[in-house]
């Protein structure tokens, strides 16, 4: 059974990884009044970022586990966004939303732009690489 988004109701984004990605990413989905909750393996990490943000849930554990993402609430998410600095937790991360939790999209930074196709192919909705998107952005200043 998948996952509806109930335009009466908030939102509802697991984010996994802490870091400035996954920060400023919960910091703007709450000001958008999305419902937000954060997994981060540092604990230190973790608490820093519950006192920046308040309104954001933030859990202190390895997003790339079954039952670390059973605790958050994953089966009501309508998408699971995994911005961890590691390409294999963040495509764990994804297949265990997709597979395991029904979860309707799965959005991954992916940090090495070789792996792109492998995301894709392993049917990741939405495979992020920042060196892909700064070069189609230069290419397309330099050919105008």
């Amino acid at each position: 059974m998948t996952a509806a988004i109930d335009a009466t109701t908030r939102p509802y984004v697991v984010i996994i990884g802490g870091g400035k990605v996954g920060f400023y990413l919960a910091r703007h989905l709450i000001e958008r009044d999305y419902e937000v909750t954060l997994v981060e393996k540092e604990a230190t990490r973790a608490e820093w970022i519950e006192h920046q943000l308040g309104s954001v849930s933030v859990m202190v554990g390895d997003g790339d586990e079954m039952a670390v993402l059973g605790t958050t609430g994953i089966e009501r998410a309508g998408v699971l966004i995994a911005c961890t600095g590691d390409d294999e937790d963040n495509l764990v991360a994804c297949q265990l939303a997709k597979g395991k939790f029904h979860v309707p999209r799965t959005i991954a930074r992916v940090n090495n732009p070789a792996n792109v196709h492998v995301f894709t192919a392993l049917g990741i909705d939405v495979p992020v690489s920042a060196t892909e998107l700064l070069m189609g952005l230069i290419e397309a200043e330099i050919i105008g």
